[in-house]
């Protein structure tokens, strides 16, 4: 057997030169994330700490992450979108981050129905609001998608709450860029915004779907709506989706089978990396009057719940929840139900890395030096 000392290789001094070569041109080092034990610390302030109805209103009671440049070394990183530039009948949805914040105060983070307590498997934060200029399309969304670039590459998982369904586009643009390859798309909403371009533009949030489509921001092989209902503008409305392969579940089948619809969700997210985006017009304006375009006959609070729970196994990496206006709320109960959709799919998705991990008698058995099978 060779020594040690005759298999390691002889290392030579760089000249003086070189040196000085290689530190005038070498790049400063990115900055280290911060570790697990820090980011441990990203957790909601617990109300035996600081009453629910004290402090400054964060996503979730979370603390929140004030430089815009920084991605912190979370799981989950919530970023506000206060901008309805494209909505094209109520506006008010770039209020929703404030008033989803001040909802954030009955947050809780253990799921009865998954049984999972978020935060013992996520760590997640309060991004901020992105400075999104009120009246630029443009610039709003390109704050939006590079923002979700940023994110993206980090390996977190942004969370949009917007603002209108324009922030859809701009979160799938930037993830795109990250990830150079088109996504998995649940759409659930009361519209299927692949409408053509209106007012003299192609950008408004009726728009988005058809958009992303076009541009290969999204698979339409794996691309589900849900939640879909009329009134619609002509017998059309639904051609684009259905020529370009979306799987469509309707409000009625949601009505009729929710176990059904239920089912499609969870077939779906077989199929690799996906992006959520949840329209508040989804529900039923008796549960959720404060959205821009509100139509009766929608689903639930519960069904809602329902479906979001059917993401557990999923590969989310990107989701966003839009079109909450503040202005036409009633009692604050949709910034409420928008709260719980944040926390359904939180809880979501702590269900999947739970259940990605080795069972603790697996752990336990290779602690102990036991024979583990391949």
């Amino acid at each position: 057997m060779a020594s040690r000392k005759t298999t390691t290789p002889v290392r030579t001094k760089a000249p003086a030169s070189a040196k000085k070569r290689v530190k005038k041109s070498a790049k400063p080092a990115p900055k280290a994330k911060k570790s697990r034990a820090q980011a441990a610390s990203y957790r909601p302030t617990p109300s035996a700490q600081l009453p629910r109805y004290a402090g400054v209103p964060t996503f979730l009671r979370l603390p929140v992450v004030r430089d815009l440049g920084e991605v912190p070394a979370v799981d989950v990183l919530l970023t506000g979108v206060p901008f309805d530039g494209g909505t094209s009948y109520r506006p008010g949805a770039r209020f929703a981050p404030r008033a989803i914040r001040e909802a954030s105060s009955l947050a809780r983070g253990f799921s009865s129905a998954l049984g999972i307590d978020i935060y013992e498997e996520l760590s997640v934060a309060d991004g901020g609001d992105l400075p999104t200029p009120p009246s630029d399309v443009h610039a709003a969304l390109e704050l939006v998608r590079d923002r979700a670039e940023a994110i993206a590459r980090s390996g977190v998982i942004g969370g949009f709450v917007g603002g209108d369904q324009l922030v859809t586009l701009g979160a799938l643009r930037g993830i795109h860029r990250a990830k150079l390859k088109p996504l998995g798309f649940i759409h659930i909403d009361s519209h299927p915004n692949t409408a053509p371009a209106a007012w003299g533009t192609d950008l408004h949030h009726g728009s988005v779907v058809r958009l992303a489509v076009e541009e290969g921001l999204v698979r339409p092989d794996c691309a589900l709506h849900v939640g879909l209902r009329g009134p619609f503008s002509s017998s059309g409305d639904l051609a684009y989706s259905l020529s370009h392969g979306f799987e469509i579940v309707t409000v009625d089948e949601v009505k009729w089978d929710l176990h059904a619809a239920v089912s499609q969700i969870r077939q779906l997210v077989r199929h690799g990396p996906l992006y959520l985006s949840v329209d508040i017009a989804v529900v039923d304006p008796a549960y959720a009057p404060g959205t821009g375009i509100p139509l009766p006959g929608g689903i639930s609070s519960w069904e809602l719940q329902q479906l979001l729970r059917a993401l557990v196994g999923a590969e989310i990496v990107g989701f966003d929840l839009v079109e909450i206006c503040p202005p036409h709320d009633v009692g604050g109960m949709t910034a409420l139900l928008g709260v719980s959709v944040l926390q359904e799919v939180l809880s979501a998705i702590a269900d999947t890395r739970r259940s990605a991990r080795p069972a603790p008698s697996t752990s336990e058995s290779a602690r102990r030096g036991g024979r583990v099978s391949a």
